[in-house]
């Protein structure tokens, strides 16, 4: 008869050794990502937030705003076996999983082995994931949903941590598959960068058109990028909070009793989007130096978090409206 032990709680003294030894792990790697990719502090906090926090994150930009580099550079400094798949519309599931092949021994006996795809890594580069095709998509959907890939009925896991940082060009729409809702659920955040302020891009201009490059260099290992993960999911939230996140969130929905929501929106978050915000704030208080999140971070998150798990009715479209214009109002209410 087996018998269950209940993990003890860690006290609050170690509480607060843990964290500091966290924080200064996260300056570190802060620092690292600074000395590549210069400016974008908020879509550096926000990716560095859904890592963080043990999630995958959707980047959204036009060409040539850093979001490979900032992918690569992540990988570098955090310590993580790194791929990167350039979707197309021919890519096939197997291109991204992998597949058994047929091998035979010296004595002639056949057998399959499998050989694993690209998935198989700790970060995973999809570039422009909008271009591959929905049997594509729904094969990395399940692989990030339960960290498992099943080929020929055997279970492969992946390995720990697994994230997925995917890469989409909002503008051209052409030859593309717009990721279906269950898929854009599953990413923590939706992370849009914008162009750089004229500082930074002096800087790219001055640091990144002469002989040699700034290069990343690893400050912290997988190992401790688990331990990091463990620890914010530890962290005690405050009652002020859950109930932001909860009027928040259930404020997006149609039918809940907002006006303003019930002319906008077609379809609201559901639950995935509360405990996205419950972990991502708890990593943005630890990533800014604090051991418990405030209401001004479930504020910062609400526009990343939300957004992609929302959809506007035809007439809000029609006026003009944005998601975020919907988000930035339900914001004010909590």
């Amino acid at each position: 008869m087996s018998v269950m032990v209940k993990e003890s709680p860690i006290s609050e003294k170690d509480m607060i050794a843990e964290a500091e030894k966290a924080l200064a792990d996260i300056s570190r790697i802060r620092d690292g990502v600074g000395r590549v990719i210069f400016g974008q502090e908020s879509v550096v906090e926000r990716t560095l937030v859904a890592l963080l926090a043990g999630g995958h994150a959707l980047l959204v930009g036009v060409p040539g705003l850093a979001k490979t580099k900032l992918a690569e550079t992540l990988g570098i400094v955090l310590g993580l076996d790194s791929r990167r798949i350039q979707f197309t519309p021919d890519l096939m599931p197997s291109d991204i999983l992998g597949s058994e092949v047929m091998e035979q021994d010296e004595t002639g006996k056949r057998s399959f082995r499998f050989i694993s795809g690209p998935i198989f890594a700790q970060l995973l580069m999809a570039d422009e994931i909008n271009r591959a095709s929905p049997r594509t998509q729904s094969a990395l959907l399940q692989a990030m949903q339960e960290y498992h890939v099943p080929i020929a009925g055997a279970r492969h896991d992946l390995p720990a941590p697994f994230h997925v940082l995917a890469t989409q060009n909002p503008l051209e729409q052409e030859g593309t598959y717009p990721l279906p809702e269950a898929q854009l659920d599953r990413f923590l955040m939706q992370v849009d960068i914008l162009y750089p302020e004229i500082e930074a891009e002096r800087r790219i201009l001055l640091e990144t058109t002469g002989i040699e490059d700034a290069k990343a260099q690893n400050v912290l290992q997988p190992v401790r990028l688990k331990e990091i993960q463990t620890l914010i999911r530890r962290m005690p939230v405050p009652e002020s909070v859950v109930e932001a996140i909860l009027t928040l969130v259930r404020s997006a929905r149609p039918g809940q009793g907002n006006a303003e929501t019930d002319k906008n929106v077609a379809w609201g978050p559901g639950p995935r989007a509360s405990q996205a915000l419950m972990l991502c704030t708890r990593a943005r208080a630890l990533y800014d130096g604090r051991l418990a999140p405030s209401v001004d971070d479930v504020r910062a998150l609400a526009e990343p978090v939300l957004q992609h798990r929302m959809a506007l009715t035809f007439a809000a479209r029609a006026e003009g409206t944005s998601v975020r214009d919907v988000v930035a109002k339900l914001v004010k209410g909590i």
